[in-house]
């Protein structure tokens, strides 16, 4: 795979080309593009090879030179279940969702039972607009078979590989469940909650979250045989007692607060190995702003800053990265 960030005139040279591309950066810019084998989700964060930088007059490519083909889909939400029928063989499949739409709802909380959705690598992230145009700005995704810009939706581009040819998905999560953390669970699944119960005692959340000097920029973390799995804090009204998260929270897993990170961009490149600028890759905006991300590097990772991650399910605060080798 090769990451450039490009101007426009460059980016449209690559999809005349032929060139295989997943495309991030300013919706107005995503809008100029020609038709071709192309799927674009809109962002201005992106980790650079100078560092993390909000980028508004360049869009971030990927280039998969390795496939030998790729089937492009425009999914309607009540379409969302049939992603796997479209997986080819040995292949790789990414998907991109407008932040804060039907679809980004209903991939979050039903997709793990989606058939078939484990079958094959499926990589992708939560499209975005500038923080301070959220609720006032739509985030978009778009297909490049037309360069049609969608507001709902799933884009979805089924990569197909050569024979031989291994695409691997993979996550890395700086954060850990907090070792003396309360334990929290939840009685139901979903983006909201005003009850929970920690350590086993029944509390109005958001009043506890506030009583307890919380830091709510820290996630509450699942571990999943091992995984570590973030569910991020997006508000909390001690008023109308209401916590909201940025995906959803599951009945009965426990989870964690987690331990503070000191600097995340050295954590990152702590947690990574070797490589990156062959792989595509993503990672959240909460590490971005939480972390001062802005002009620090993950190593040779690079990508756009996104509002979800996606590896199979809807991940936060997470590095996401595909590779793809012969």
């Amino acid at each position: 795979m090769k990451n450039e960030l490009l101007t426009v005139a460059e980016a449209a040279l690559r999809i005349e080309a032929g060139d295989i591309l997943s495309i991030a950066g300013p919706d107005h810019l995503l809008a100029q593009l020609p038709a071709g084998h192309w799927i674009g989700g809109t962002t201005v964060y992106l980790l650079t090879d100078a560092g993390g930088a909000r980028v508004e007059d360049r869009v971030f490519c990927t280039t998969f030179p390795m496939a030998d083909g790729a089937t492009l889909r425009h999914l309607p939400v009540a379409d969302l279940p049939a992603i796997a029928e479209g997986y080819l063989a040995g292949g790789a499949t990414l998907i991109l969702l407008p932040g804060f739409s039907q679809a980004h709802s209903a991939f979050a909380l039903e997709g793990a039972g989606y058939p078939g959705l484990f079958d094959q690598p499926l990589m992708g992230w939560v499209t975005g607009v500038p923080v301070e145009e959220i609720g006032t700005a739509t985030p978009a995704v778009y297909d490049g078979r037309g360069a049609t810009r969608h507001t709902e939706g799933a884009m979805v581009m089924h990569l197909s590989l050569p024979e031989g040819a291994q695409a691997t998905l993979d996550i890395v999560n700086i954060f850990e469940q907090g070792r003396n953390a309360a334990t929290v669970t939840f009685a139901q699944t979903g983006f909201a909650a005003t009850r929970a119960r920690v350590d086993g005692v029944e509390v109005d959340f958001a009043t506890w979250l506030r009583d307890a000097a919380i830091d709510t920029r820290l996630p509450l973390v699942a571990n999943y045989a091992g995984a570590m799995v973030n569910v991020s804090i997006r508000t909390t009204d001690a008023e109308k007692g209401e916590v909201t998260f940025y995906a959803p929270v599951v009945a009965g897993v426990e989870y964690r607060l987690a331990t503070p990170v000191a600097d995340y961009a050295t954590a990152f490149r702590a947690c990574l190995a070797d490589g990156g600028a062959s792989q595509h890759s993503c990672n959240c905006i909460l590490n971005y702003l939480y972390g001062d991300m802005a002009g620090k590097k993950t190593g040779q990772f690079t990508g756009p800053v996104t509002f979800g991650e996606i590896a199979y399910i809807l991940l936060n605060q997470t590095l996401v990265k595909l590779d793809i080798a012969a």
